[in-house]
């Protein structure tokens, strides 16, 4: 057999790998014939969706099952290395395999090219990828399983194969070849987790205000085992944007997503523990904000993070940490602590007041006459979509920000999006691997800016037939840097609207070019009923939500540009438009006790 047969009968036989998402190429034709017959193949018109889809379908696959990228040399890598670094900056499997031209035919080192769309691929990515390796001859079953496995953070693999290698003749697959697996203890060590866990409920014992923080590093398959356990334990939860699915927004102790774009609530509460146990989070700088100094400034921070270049990085301040597989220990945390009996009724109450003061729809927002509110917008579709959805609220813009601001999830529900490089246009090749990992109702959000960078997915999205309902707001351009552009240069627009060169589509048109079902959602049909009825319809559907291109989007961080140029942002609890000093020091007592 073909040494790519053998190699692809190993990613199905021992890995877990069922779906290939790939442009056809020239370089990987050997590759491509192989995977026809054993894997789920489903083609995409631009190799970046390629690399997205597969992304997003691994983190929303409850089932072990897995995808990977298969593109083709030159052009076709050099498209997907956006989606590399995207997984990567998000700690995400991804395999991406790339084609490359024959051995005899490839450059010298001192050469720029020699082979037809030669160009060297592992010096490209292996920045942002976890490992990158280009197979010269055809390698046994073991090498290809020490390639692929990731003991620590995950992140992508690119393996690049010239074409002769690809067609070279090998000895059967071992399929049933058990792999060999390499020393994890460094992750899992149950003696480290249990002294660490011992720490924490010490100084639960002192505390008073303590807050679990559950990051993208708790998988979604943990934090569903143990979600009643957690519950129980009557601490207060909230979750990273990237940990949004772990916990439901109607469980008692839920205290929402803080963030440098947060919910005004959040950031109030966790600027106000004493205590914070942040749990497969590296707490980068949009978690705790620029002002990092001043995060969570009078609550002792334990940090469990699996990169122990993340916990000493030097922000934020941090009490204790431990280097573990978040779920390892979470799973030890529980069982410990659940046998525990803490009383924080008087700071579960006083987090409900703060909770029910600020609405997640603001009325700071001003949202002009004939159009929808898009917060509004994100709470009703909140209430009618059902537990069993995928939702991908972009990954940029203030279509994302709003969903993660005002989206109240359900127990079940998974949100996936990829803030790390918050690329315009990952949504719609995103929820096209969602939809085909789990089969289950998809919902996109996306601005129309970025909807447009990747708009050439709707063809296959309309082939698949998928049931993925795409709500564009359509604001005529990039809201976000409108904003930026409005408050940092006094209204000096350029290239982010129609008005100033930007070129957007009709959608109607587009809609129906591919033969996908249109709607346009307006202030006077914007109800339950109009949603509901679209919701209810099976297979790809495109809704334009009338945005007001002038949208207010409160709350969040602001900086100021300081006369030398430099940047100062706000801490957490000083977000725009700031609270009335009355309302300010009723909200944070504790915060302000500190300084008297």
């Amino acid at each position: 057999m073909q040494f790519s047969e053998a190699l692809l009968d190993r990613l199905a036989s021992a890995h877990g790998y069922t779906h290939c998402f790939f442009v056809a190429g020239g370089n990987t034709m050997h590759l491509l014939n192989a995977a026809r017959s054993r894997f789920i193949c489903i083609p995409v018109v631009h190799e970046v969706s390629a690399g997205i889809a597969a992304e997003y379908f691994n983190a929303t696959n409850l089932d072990n099952k897995k995808g990977f990228a298969l593109v083709t040399a030159g052009p076709g890598l050099t498209n997907i290395v956006t989606s590399i670094a995207g997984a990567y900056l998000e700690s995400r499997n991804l395999l991406v395999i790339g084609g490359q031209v024959k051995t005899i035919d490839m450059k010298s080192s001192t050469m720029r090219q020699n082979g037809i769309q030669e160009i060297d691929g592992v010096s490209i990515v292996q920045s942002i990828a976890n490992k990158a390796a280009r197979i010269l001859k055809p390698i046994t079953s073991a090498d290809l399983d020490s390639l692929l496995q990731q003991p620590g953070r995950e992140g992508p693999v690119f393996l690049e194969i010239p074409l002769d290698v690809q067609a070279a003749t090998v000895s059967e697959s071992p399929k049933n070849l058990k792999i060999q697996t390499i020393n994890v203890n460094k992750f899992k060590n149950r003696e480290a987790e249990t002294l660490f866990v011992n720490s924490i409920i010490e100084a639960l014992k002192e505390s008073n205000r303590p807050i679990i923080l559950l990051g993208g590093g708790v998988s979604n398959k943990t934090s569903r085992i143990l979600n009643l356990a957690l519950n129980n334990l009557g601490i207060p939860i909230m979750t990273t944007w990237n940990g949004i699915s772990h916990y439901a927004s109607d469980q008692e102790n839920y205290w929402g997503r803080p963030n440098t774009w947060g919910q005004r609530s959040s950031n109030l509460l966790i600027q106000q523990c004493d205590l914070l146990i942040a749990i497969g989070t590296r707490l980068g700088l949009q978690q705790t904000g620029f002002a990092w100094a001043e995060f969570a400034p009078i609550g002792k921070i334990f940090q469990i993070e699996i990169d122990k270049s993340e916990i000493e990085k030097g922000h934020p301040k941090i009490s204790n940490s431990l280097v573990s597989d978040a779920n390892s220990f979470l799973h030890s945390f529980v069982d410990e602590v659940s046998t525990l009996k803490f009383n924080f009724r008087d700071w579960i109450e006083f987090g409900a007041s703060i909770i029910k003061k600020f609405p997640l729809s603001e009325s700071s927002n001003v949202t002009s006459e004939g159009y929808i509110n898009p917060y509004d917008f994100i709470l009703t579709l909140s209430e009618l979509l059902s537990n069993e959805t995928n939702i991908i609220p972009a990954s940029s813009g203030g279509a994302f920000t709003v969903s993660m601001q005002a989206l109240k999830t359900k127990q079940g529900q998974l949100v996936i999006s990829n803030k790390g490089l918050a690329s315009m246009g990952y949504g719609l090749a995103g929820a096209i691997g969602a939809y085909a990992s789990n089969h289950r109702p998809t919902i996109l959000i996306e601005g129309d800016g970025g909807f447009a960078q990747n708009l050439q997915e709707l063809g296959t999205v309309a082939r698949q037939n998928s049931n993925i309902k795409i709500f564009i707001f359509s604001n005529r351009g990039y809201a976000s840097i409108l904003m930026t552009q409005r408050n940092y240069f006094n209204g000096a627009y350029i290239g982010c609207d129609e008005t100033t060169g930007l070129g957007l589509p009709n959608w109607e048109l587009l809609a129906s070019a591919f033969g996908i079902p249109y709607f346009k959602l307006t202030a006077r049909n914007f109800n339950q009923e109009s949603i509901r009825e679209i919701l209810e319809k099976t297979g790809p559907f495109l809704i334009e939500v009338d945005i007001d291109p002038e949208q207010t989007y409160w709350p969040k961080i602001n900086s100021k540009i300081l006369p030398n140029g430099q940047m100062v942002s706000n801490p957490l609890h000083k977000m725009s438009p700031p609270l009335e000093e009355e309302l300010e020091h009723q909200v944070l007592p504790y915060f302000f006790d500190r300084l008297e």
